[in-house]
């Protein structure tokens, strides 16, 4: 047999495609037919129980309106936490140093509290009492103060400058604070600044008690917060919260320092010029020039234009003087204090600034720049290495 032939035994292709006559009949199942599926709505077009959705959605409204009033009311005590938590982040370097020359943490924590207690305690003891007689003193002498700048040269170049225009204008002034019901409302007005005194006063007590409680458990706490993170971040996130504590408790001490320099020459410029509340001007000063970039000019302003009054010379003498430490400040004694403790660009601060002051008024143009040097270390340590890992 050839190797063309098939075996007999081999079908035909006419064999192969008859089944044969035994064979069962096959039933063939119908095919399910698929309807196209519909996209289901979403959840705001699927309300199968309009009423209970809209309590729940009025409960979750009336929720979040008592949680904002509840927080408009607790903002006084929200900003003295801010403040002591502040105050205790600044204070944090001493004890630090204290501890590397060998004290105990517990040991660091109690002289600096006794070291904080006794400048406290010589504030309200020496300067208070004067900054409050001076301010009554101030009120009670701007009427003989008025008189007093209408006999000197200056007024008489400004009369002759602006004529009876700006004659009219302190007339005027001078009928109003020679007025004994002008004067009621300016008493009046002394006795509010004093009860904002004492106010002051019992704030400070209040955050002074507060910042001894977070300064002496400032370690626990950054314990307890990093316990929060993952394990396998919590070395890494340490790091970065050593570095946010270290930079705002840096900030801190350095607007301290720049603020004392402002009011010692303040005091020494108004005593030494015969001009008058010197103690009253040094602690206005010591206040204002904690206000980050425009501090030091707010006070310039204040301070020759309160000098104007009494001795146009001697404002003279104090605007020159002011304005060349100024620039000392900004170019010398500033870099030196904050270059280790803070290091943020120029713009940045400006906006910072001006933000936190727009939204917290004085505690956010405070807080502003340790804040954005904040965010800046968690974006360089974070955000850059996450972005950088990415391909």
């Amino acid at each position: 047999m050839s190797n063309e032939e098939s075996p007999a035994s081999a079908p035909t292709d006419d064999t192969a495609s008859v089944p044969p006559l035994d064979a069962p009949e096959t039933v063939v199942a119908p095919r399910a037919v698929v309807e196209p599926m519909t996209p289901r709505g979403s959840f705001w077009t699927r309300i199968d129980r309009p009423f209970v959705f809209g309590f729940l959605v009025t409960l979750g409204g009336l929720g979040a309106i008592v949680l904002g009033l509840a927080l408009t009311s607790l903002s006084t005590v929200l900003i003295y936490i801010a403040l002591a938590l502040f105050a205790a982040l600044g204070l944090d370097p001493a004890v630090r140093f204290l501890e590397r020359r060998g004290l105990s943490r517990a040991i660091s924590v109690l002289f600096v509290i006794l070291g904080l207690v006794i400048v406290f305690a010589l504030l309200l003891w020496m300067v208070i009492p004067i900054v409050i007689d001076q301010i009554s003193s101030f009120v009670t002498s701007v009427p003989s103060m008025v008189r007093e700048f209408t006999k000197t040269d200056l007024y008489a170049t400004l009369a002759a400058q602006f004529g009876e225009q700006f004659q009219d204008l302190v007339v005027e002034v001078q009928k109003f604070l020679s007025d004994f019901g002008n004067l009621a409302t300016i008493g009046g007005g002394a006795l509010k600044v004093g009860a904002s005194i004492a106010s002051f006063i019992s704030g400070t007590i209040i955050v002074l008690v507060l910042t001894l409680y977070f300064l002496a458990s400032l370690t626990g706490i950054k314990n307890s917060l990093l316990r929060l993170a993952p394990a396998r971040d919590r070395a890494r996130a340490s790091d970065i919260t050593d570095q946010i504590t270290d930079s705002v408790g840096g900030y801190v001490m350095g607007m301290v320092v720049l603020a004392f320099c402002n009011a010692l020459l303040a005091f020494l410029l108004y005593f030494f010029l015969g001009l008058p509340f010197p103690p009253l001007m040094a602690t206005v000063a010591f206040c204002i020039t904690l206000i980050p970039l425009v501090g030091s000019v707010l006070f310039w302003v204040i301070g020759t234009g309160i000098a104007l009054f009494t001795n146009p010379i001697g404002a003279l003498i104090f605007a020159i003087v002011y304005l060349i430490y100024m620039q000392i400040e900004a170019y010398v004694i500033t870099p030196r204090v904050m270059n280790r403790a803070i290091s943020i660009p120029g713009s940045l601060v400006v906006i910072g600034a001006l933000a936190g002051g727009t939204l917290l008024g004085l505690l956010g143009a405070l807080v502003a720049v340790p804040v954005t040097a904040s965010i800046l270390i968690i974006i360089k340590q974070v955000w850059v290495p996450r972005q950088d890992a990415r391909v």
